[in-house]
């Protein structure tokens, strides 16, 4: 299927109006949520269900026979709902940062992303508490609030601010360490959040160990279409994703803009 401009320009609108709608509604709840654990790992809100059903519900009336991966499924599984007739899956995460949010900490995102054939085609990343809007479309620009943004040309430094994650079962390797001396690194617990800074150039790169699908790819479009490299740990391609098969597994991740990210490797494999 050949997509058009205006069907991603479609796609678009209605990801941006369902993570407003759900963003708003975060915000709205954030004082009274309960706050529970899944899976005996995880923190989750009562918030993250009904902005979930806000957003499928939403992107249903104007998609109903697209697919759907999202984080909250029933008894601690992922959310999955096969496309009907067609190629197309959002995948949603309705908080991204929830450790945050479940402690009234406003750091938190909704992240929404359309995919066909395995590749983000739309990407968004609303922060409710900024009112911040970053967006993309497969083979146009990355924007803020419909402002073009770019990765830049930052050297790693220590001027410069790195992500990274703060989970590493395995324990913490030797180049964290190194990439913490060398810049003024940062964890905002929120993975989406991460990689939209590395597409604003706020951050000159994000390594994250153990994130899901819904939490990076909307990121890993924005950053793209903003100039950024989106790899493996190795420097290989993350998609396509096989989602017929997608159950929940964890990709290893780096955003960087182009001269940072070939450094970065070098560090990891040394």
């Amino acid at each position: 299927m050949v997509l058009e401009q205006k069907d991603l320009s479609e796609m678009l609108e209605a990801a941006t109006v369902a993570a407003r709608l759900a963003g708003q509604h975060a915000m709205e709840e954030i004082n009274f949520t309960a706050v529970s654990t899944k899976n005996g790992n995880e923190l989750v809100t009562g918030a993250d269900a009904q902005c979930q059903r806000i957003i499928i519900n939403r992107i249903k009336e104007a998609y109903p026979d697209h697919g759907f991966i999202a984080e909250e499924g029933s008894e601690g599984a992922i959310f999955k709902q096969a496309p009907r007739g067609n190629d197309f899956w959002w995948v949603v995460d309705p908080i991204d940062g929830t450790n945050n949010y479940a402690g009234r900490m406003l750091l938190f995102v909704v992240s929404i992303a359309v995919m066909h054939e395995g590749e983000p085609i739309v990407g968004v990343i609303f922060e409710p508490a900024t009112d911040s809007m970053f967006t993309a479309v497969k083979g146009g620009v990355a924007q803020l609030n419909g402002r073009r943004i770019t990765a830049g040309e930052k050297n790693m430094d220590e001027f410069s601010s790195i992500g990274l994650d703060s989970h590493f079962d395995q324990g913490v390797p030797g180049w964290v360490c190194e990439i913490m001396q060398k810049t003024k690194f940062r964890n905002l617990g929120t993975t989406a959040l991460h990689l939209a800074y590395v597409a604003t150039g706020g951050l000159v790169a994000a390594i994250v160990n153990s994130p899901k699908l819904w939490d990076i790819a909307a990121g890993a479009l924005i950053a793209e279409a903003a100039g950024a490299v989106v790899s493996d740990w190795q420097g290989g391609k993350i998609f396509p994703v096989d989602l017929d098969s997608y159950q929940g597994q964890e990709v290893q991740i780096i955003t960087a803009n182009k001269k940072v990210h070939a450094e970065l490797l070098g560090i990891m494999k040394s």
